[in-house]
């Protein structure tokens, strides 16, 4: 699996996860549960991962949607 996305705003990962969804692209939201240890104050970033051979196409979907993937 690779990373596609890591940002703290889960405005954001919802958006990129219904893009991902909705072009058939299965993918992973790594870092979920840690605002258990943080206290929900959304310091820790979430992350998106998708598999090795999606990743060329799911950047292209997050670029067409204009979603920065800080490369």
């Amino acid at each position: 699996m690779k990373e596609l996305l890591r940002t703290n705003d889960p405005t954001v990962i919802a958006f990129a996860s219904a893009l991902l969804d909705s072009e058939g692209i299965t993918f992973f939201e790594f870092d979920v549960n840690m605002s258990v240890l943080e206290g929900s104050i959304g310091i820790m970033p979430r992350r998106l991962m998708v598999a090795d051979r999606d990743l060329f196409m799911a950047e292209a979907v997050m670029r067409d949607a204009e979603i920065d993937l800080g490369r």
